[in-house]
């Protein structure tokens, strides 16, 4: 049986329409400082714990910004607090893996249609080229953040037309073998597609067409947006223990739920486990990373694997023996938009306590030592302490 409070809060995040439809700076849309950087997952307590993943993007951020003249400043900066880090999601943003987001950085605003007054901010996905997410410290990735916020910008403003509703996209994929999180390719073409069709007289940027054509996960920041704006209308109910924010910053991997807003329950971060792609021990996997896992903890990506063939195949020797099992066991119900697709979605820290397993979440893999990127790809088993201490707090 679901607790009464858990119900209202999933029957509240379930009564959403997330639509896309427009761009805001940090600055414009949360009064963000210039000289304050947005991450995954929970707070660092002091900057010397920042990971070496995050560390980097902060600096590539800050070049971006103009506080810093190079990535060398920028770092001093960092480590004397000059420049601040916090939680994205504390400011109503989410960022992929080690992706981090400053003042005048437009971000995709997604909103909820049927009420209108919540908005969930999301930096545009770095696609196939060198990405900030991956927590690289290079020209090539600043150069690449500048086109994305410029050029590729222009392209998705020139689309937007009166927004897009993302559920319907979702669906879409989610029918063919898309898992809304390690695989977004149907959901990105349909909406590379509707972008293209809202566009007077086409796409003709060959550079954007070619970016596009090669970067499959663009739909994934959008729908990361999506399920977080879900779970920011299921706030605020008291008694509740509705998983209302979920993410790693590399080093702790944390979650908030519903009845006690803002609170993050925090545990050691481990690294996910699964294949490398590149030739280096396995002691250089960093903790689990990104607000990515906010799709996971809502009942898609890796909790809905068996809706995506290819993802079991690359995922299913890491998944743990009772994964699928927990997409019904964690989950409180249907979503109407869902419901034919036999997934059923939400995640409370009752069910987790109850079941002694977390969600299961597939990630990207990052180099601790911030050089080499992505390693491969794996899951990471959320352990239970974090939900536990969660539903202690909220049940003393």
């Amino acid at each position: 049986m679901v607790h009464p409070a858990d119900r209202l809060a999933f029957d509240r995040a379930m009564a959403t329409q997330p639509v896309w439809n427009r761009f805001n700076t940090g600055k414009d849309a949360l009064g963000l400082a210039e000289n304050v950087l947005l991450h995954a997952g929970p707070a660092f307590a002091t900057p010397d714990l920042i990971t070496a993943p995050i560390f980097n993007s902060a600096c590539v951020a800050a070049v971006f910004e103009g506080i810093a003249r190079d990535f060398d400043q920028a770092g001093a900066m960092i480590s004397r607090g000059e420049i601040i880090l916090e939680p994205a999601q504390d400011h109503d943003v989410v960022v992929p893996l080690a992706a981090v987001v400053s003042a005048s950085m437009p971000l995709h605003a997604v909103y909820d249609a049927w009420h209108g007054q919540h908005r969930v901010f999301t930096p545009i996905n770095g696609g196939s080229r060198p990405s900030m997410r991956l927590g690289l410290r290079s020209e090539a990735v600043l150069e690449h953040v500048r086109w994305l916020n410029t050029r590729f910008l222009d392209v998705l403003e020139g689309g937007l037309a009166e927004g897009l509703a993302l559920v319907p996209l979702a669906v879409a994929g989610l029918a063919v073998g898309d898992d809304c999180h390690g695989r977004t390719p149907v959901s990105t073409s349909a909406l590379v597609a509707e972008l293209a069709d809202r566009t007077e007289n086409g796409i003709s940027d060959n550079d954007v067409l070619e970016f596009m054509a090669s970067s499959s996960s663009l739909f994934l920041n959008l729908w990361m947006a999506a399920t977080k704006i879900m779970m920011k209308l299921a706030e605020g109910i008291e008694g509740s223990s509705f998983v209302t924010a979920a993410g790693g910053n590399g080093r702790e991997v944390g979650i908030q739920i519903s009845g006690l807003s803002g609170q993050w329950f925090t545990t050691k971060a481990s690294p996910p486990i699964g294949k490398f792609d590149v030739d280096l021990p396995g002691d250089r996997a960093l903790g689990a990373i990104g607000d990515s896992a906010v799709v996971e903890a809502f009942g898609l990506g890796a909790m809905a694997i068996a809706l995506s063939p290819e993802q079991l195949k690359n995922l299913g020797p890491y998944l743990p023996d009772d994964a699928l099992a927990r997409s019904s066991s964690l989950s409180v119900g249907a979503h109407p938009n869902f419901r034919n697709l036999g997934v059923e979605l939400g995640s409370t820290a009752r069910a987790v306590v109850a079941q002694k397993a977390g969600p299961v979440v597939g990630l990207g893999i990052l180099d601790s030592q911030g050089k080499a990127g992505r390693l491969g790809g794996g899951v990471y088993n959320m352990p239970v302490a974090p939900f536990s201490a969660a539903l202690d707090a909220l049940d003393p």
